[in-house]
Parts: C-alpha cells; structure tokens; sequence
C-alpha cells in the first residue's frame, strides 16, 4: 500500500475516532433516552468503520472477524437497551 493511501486511511481512522468521542459526550449529556440510544448505535458504528480500516490497511483479517463480532454484540446490546426503554415508557 503506497505512503498516500496508508495517510488517508490513517486521517480518516482519526476522524471517525473524534466523532465517536463527540457522539460519546452525547450518551453522556442525552436529555433522553432515545437520545443516548441513537448516539449508542453511532459509536458502534463508528468503532466498527474504525476496525475495518484498521484491518484492510493493515492486511489482517482478524479484525474484521472481531469487528463482524462487534457488530453483532452492538446490535444485541442496542436491542436489549431499547426494549427496557419501552418497558419503562409503559410503567
């Protein structure tokens, strides 16, 4: 991988790491479940275009195996999340 490429996935990895910082503070500060909920997925979407890059521009493919197995923990996660929001919404 030529010096170039290697730059731009290295600059790229950083700024989808600031956005899931900024998402973080938005999980942290959320006036409202949904809020935090939203910003949840998008940190988990974030960590997982950051393990895929990481994995391509490095040749690995374990992380993307780990990032296959992030997205489906995240997504589990997510779902247990929202259904206890509904339960507490009907109480």
């Amino acid at each position: 991988m030529s010096a170039w490429v290697s730059l731009v996935f290295l600059w790229t990895i950083r700024i989808l790491l600031a956005c899931a910082l900024l998402s973080a503070l938005r999980i942290v500060l959320g006036p409202r479940g949904s809020d935090r909920l939203t910003a949840l997925a998008l940190v988990t979407s974030l960590v997982l275009a950051v393990l895929v890059l990481f994995g391509v521009m490095e040749g690995r493919s374990p992380y993307l195996d780990v990032a296959l197995i992030y997205d489906i923990f995240g997504f589990l996660g997510l779902l247990g999340i929202a259904s206890f929001i509904r339960e507490k919404k009907e109480d």
